[in-house]
């Protein structure tokens, strides 16, 4: 199967080369059987890489709803009543938040204004301004300027210093609107993290969350990167968080995959070896996180998140089958760890999906042998 990885490494280079990936049937026929473009996704029910939504993990439609209709008329309210109406403490609030923060940043890069037109994400302000006292107005744009100083700014420079010291006070603004709220404390990690707070000032971060969400996956991710090598931490600190997390996790909790996480966030920087997918502690990750699937509420909103993760580690260690499983699970949106390292989610997706469908081919696999 290794010559799935020099396929792999030449696709990749072709959306260096190439516009678009050759999709339309008559191109699809010319290509040499076992090449991951050999097989058409649509065969399996999946979507066409640029019909891809890189912009949520999973479904939302409410969501979707009504971001539409925010950045189609610039008016708040929607926003601000489709927060109120979703549980304060749960995984999907969270995310919302994320969703209407990203929406506002990436309107700002798009349209920074002028003297004649006003910029984008023009609908927040607004927001902040008309009701202050709002804990969800107060939320995302504390986790906006979260996003801001990432996007525009380089860690460690006055600049991002600047933002992130912005953020900090809205994180405190956010959570005196909403004692019992754990987002504005979610929110802060990652202010914790730009700014390198001391552990013992970052532990009683953690303490606030844990008092008022202790199975929050999302915190629990937000935590995790702060204790990662690449940050704070060490691999050690990492892995003893991320199995402490999987060891207390609650029966159905999605906590159980976060030694998944851990062990991606310190793969080495070039690793095409399947060798080193099939290792123990990768095999023990990937099933502890099979398990959380299993396990899991279908409706909840961090399933998607676990089950892209899965797609690749499970192809990077060839498990074909299991990879499809997980594909027709999550096909369709693709904003998710790992794609959403890339510069083009879409594409980065497109390339495990056309392995997984080569591989799970090559060992007789079919559309009529694949489960929905």
């Amino acid at each position: 199967m290794e010559i799935l990885w020099v396929l792999m490494a030449l696709l990749m280079l072709s959306f260096v080369l190439l516009p678009y990936l050759r999709r339309r049937r008559g191109m699809i026929e010319q290509v040499p059987p076992g090449h991951p473009d050999a097989a058409d996704p649509a065969n399996y029910g999946f979507v066409r890489q640029e019909e891809l939504d890189v912009r949520m993990p999973g479904p939302d439609q409410d969501l979707l709803d009504v971001l539409d209709l925010v950045q189609r008329t610039q008016d708040h309210r929607a926003a601000a009543q489709l927060l109120a109406g979703t549980e304060a403490a749960g995984e999907l609030r969270w995310q919302r938040v994320q969703a209407f923060a990203g929406a506002a940043s990436l309107e700002l890069q798009q349209r920074p204004g002028d003297a004649v037109e006003a910029p984008g994400g023009q609908w927040l302000r607004v927001w902040r301004a008309e009701q202050p006292k709002d804990a969800g107005g107060a939320a995302v744009h504390a986790e906006f300027l979260v996003q801001q100083a990432w996007r525009t700014a380089t860690p460690g420079t006055d600049a991002f210093r600047i933002i992130m010291e912005e953020a900090r006070a809205a994180c405190a603004d956010a959570a005196l609107l909403a004692p019992g709220d754990p987002i504005p404390y979610i929110i802060e990690l990652s202010v914790a993290r730009g700014l390198a707070y001391p552990r013992a000032e970052f532990e009683q971060l953690w303490l606030k969350i844990l008092d008022r969400a202790p199975n929050h996956m999302g915190a629990h991710l937000a935590a995790l990167h702060y204790w990662c090598e690449k940050w704070h931490g060490s691999r050690e600190l990492a892995t003893s968080f991320a199995e402490a997390a999987a060891a207390r996790a609650p029966q159905g909790s999605l906590l159980a995959a976060m030694p998944l996480f851990s062990v991606f966030e310190h793969l080495p920087e070039v690793n095409l070896v399947s060798g080193f997918y099939q290792s123990e502690v990768v095999t023990k990750a990937v099933h502890g996180a099979l398990h959380a699937v299993h396990s899991a509420r279908a409706d909840d909103p961090m399933l998607a998140h676990v089950r892209h993760l899965l797609v690749f580690f499970l192809v990077r260690g060839e498990r074909w089958a299991e990879a499809m499983d997980q594909l027709i699970h999550v096909d369709g949106h693709v904003g998710a760890l790992p794609w959403t390292l890339s510069p083009d989610p879409a594409a980065e997706f497109a390339v495990y999906r056309a392995l997984a469908v080569a591989g799970y081919e090559a060992n007789g696999g079919s559309p009529a042998t694949l489960p929905h």
